[in-house]
């Protein structure tokens, strides 16, 4: 993409209604641009980054055993009335009555959509093991929206649901969400720290949280430091295996948010280990039992002919939020630090002298040898073109002047470091492609 091309609308100022970084960010950045109280539309650079945080989330769920379906987004009231949630969700939830005079709503969550659903296909116990997520938005009228995508009303959320024939199978496809979830959140460079959570209105009596350190995090959370040296793409799991020893080492330290903390486990871990700090939610699981296929009827035939109640989990993780949540994690005063896997573009070659035929001719070379990059071909000064290019974060920016390109050398600065190199034009590509 030329960037005299881009519809890329960033902004020198900061919007006066950005409380934190992450939204200050994208809206200078020109991530987002908000149409109403907590809704966003996502702009040219900020999609790309939605739909390579979605591309992770995928594969880690294809890769765990789940498949892909895709619901919609507005659900008939009689689903939560069956289960008995829709009295009892609040104002958060909007209702809307369609022109047959039926009670609808814009689905906060799936439980009860994907329960009415699978119920409509199984009929005996060779109907489970099943996992199913999908990709989709959802609406929650939050009484304060703000922060951004962070606490928006309309989000884009991952939501996945298991059915299990008994209590031991849904505790192991609980497990494979669990290392799923460690796994896609290492891959985006974020360390999200699992911590045992309230089920809140989702039911259940098995929750995890998983957390991610950030200075301008919503709540307190408590650590022992060992977590944070755990490596969760050390190996490949065996998802069909025994994962009950690898989620027992993730949670054989202490871990906790402010509402789950015990102050005397904490006070016995040394002080050195300790880490007290603020945290963002990038994920939430449950295990809730028979919760909605009791309440909903779901039932299958078991192996011996009776009628057994499918045992389920839900599993969330906030797309949308998530892209906020790396910003928060990944920034300095200049703007953002995209890590490699989740960056718009995965490099941007200024020219600092367009017009000119060396600089254009090694700008174009350059631009063409990098899949996907992103040339800053604007005629603007220098420092415009620097300041946009550390703002939007590109993981590599390829600077070309006028001597330099007369020399066949460019400069090749990593954002993430602010490590500079002079190089020729082979090598710098060969850092970059890796």
């Amino acid at each position: 993409m030329r960037l005299s091309r881009a519809f890329l609308p960033t902004l020198k100022e900061t919007p006066a209604e950005a409380q934190i970084v992450s939204h200050r960010l994208m809206l200078r950045a020109g991530l987002v641009r908000q149409t109403s109280a907590g809704i966003y539309a996502w702009l040219p650079a900020g999609l790309r980054v939605l739909r390579k945080v979605g591309q992770i989330v995928r594969e880690e769920q294809d890769r765990a055993g789940a498949q892909e379906i895709l619901m919609p987004t507005i659900q008939s009231a009689d689903l939560w009335r069956e289960s008995g949630r829709y009295d009892d969700y609040g104002k958060e939830m909007l209702r809307i009555t369609d022109r047959g005079e039926r009670d609808m709503l814009f689905g906060p969550t799936n439980e009860e959509m994907v329960t009415d659903l699978f119920k409509s296909y199984a009929r005996s116990y060779r109907d489970l093991p099943r996992n199913l997520y999908h990709i989709q938005w959802k609406f929650r009228d939050e009484v304060r929206p703000r922060f951004g995508v962070m606490r928006g009303r309309e989000f884009l959320m991952k939501d996945a649901y298991s059915f299990d024939l008994t209590p031991e199978a849904a505790a192991h496809s609980y497990r494979q969400m669990f290392v799923a979830y460690l796994r896609t959140f290492a891959r985006m460079g974020l360390k999200a720290i699992p911590m045992q959570a309230d089920t809140g209105p989702i039911g259940g009596n098995l929750s995890h949280e998983f957390i991610i350190l950030a200075e301008t995090g919503e709540s307190q959370v408590y650590l022992h430091r060992d977590l944070l040296a755990f490596d969760a793409l050390a190996e490949a799991p065996n998802y069909d295996g025994d994962l009950k020893p690898l989620m027992d080492f993730w949670t054989s330290r202490y871990a906790a948010t402010d509402e789950k903390h015990d102050e005397a486990a904490w006070n016995a871990i040394p002080a050195e280990h300790q880490v007290s700090a603020r945290g963002i939610e990038v994920g939430h699981i449950f295990y809730f039992g028979t919760k909605y296929s009791k309440a909903m009827g779901l039932s299958v035939a078991g192996p011996d002919g009776a009628q057994v109640i499918p045992e389920m989990g839900s599993y969330g993780i906030g797309v949308s939020r998530l892209v906020g949540a790396l910003i928060e994690a990944n920034h300095d005063e200049a703007g953002i630090k995209w890590p490699d896997a989740v960056a718009p573009w995965p490099a941007v070659v200024i020219n600092l002298k367009q017009g000119d035929a060396a600089c254009d001719a090694l700008c174009e070379r350059m631009y063409a040898a990098i899949p996907d990059a992103l040339y800053d071909d604007r005629g603007e000064r220098a420092g415009a073109k620097f300041a946009d290019a550390d703002l939007l974060g590109h993981p590599w920016q390829v600077v070309v002047g006028p001597r330099g390109a007369a020399a066949g050398r460019v400069e090749l600065k990593r954002r993430a470091t602010g490590e500079k190199l002079e190089l020729s034009p082979e090598d710098a590509l060969a850092k970059i492609l890796g």
